[in-house]
C-alpha cells in the first residue's frame, strides 16, 4: 500500500512539474512534506539555482504543532524573497493535497505579501 502511494504521488508530482517551472522574475516555491518537518524553496529552473530556503528545523521555528510550524515557515520563506526582491512566485505543491500543512505554509507566504 505504501509503496502505491509513493507511486501516485509522484506520477501527480510529475505533472505539475511538466506545467510549472520557475523563471527568475517568477521562481517556483517547492514545498516538500516529511513526516515531522516541512520545507520549502524558490528554486529557478532555467539556471536550477535556489534563491531562499527555509524549513522547520531552522532553529526560531521550535514551538506549536506541525501545521502551525508549517505557516512560520511560509512566512519565513516570505520575508526572505522580499529582501531579494521577489514579489510574485508559482506555487508547486509536490504532488501533496492542498490541505493541512501545505495549505498552512501557503497561507503564511500569501499573509507576508507573497503573490501566487
Amino acid at each position: 500500500m505504501a509503496s502505491q502511494k509513493v507511486n501516485r504521488r509522484n506520477k501527480i508530482r510529475k505533472r505539475i512539474r511538466s506545467i510549472i517551472s520557475g523563471i527568475p522574475t517568477k521562481p517556483r516555491l517547492s514545498v516538500y512534506r516529511s513526516n515531522k518537518e516541512i520545507y520549502a524553496q524558490l528554486i529557478d529552473d532555467t539556471t536550477g539555482k535556489t534563491f531562499v530556503a527555509a524549513s522547520s528545523m531552522d532553529k526560531d521555528i521550535k514551538d506549536g504543532n506541525k501545521t502551525e510550524r508549517a505557516s512560520v515557515v511560509g512566512k519565513k520563506i516570505a520575508e526572505k524573497a522580499m529582501d531579494k526582491g521577489i514579489k510574485e512566485i508559482k506555487f508547486d505543491r509536490g504532488g501533496y493535497l492542498y490541505h493541512g500543512r501545505v495549505k498552512a505554509l501557503a497561507d503564511g507566504a500569501r499573509k507576508q505579501g507573497l503573490k501566487f
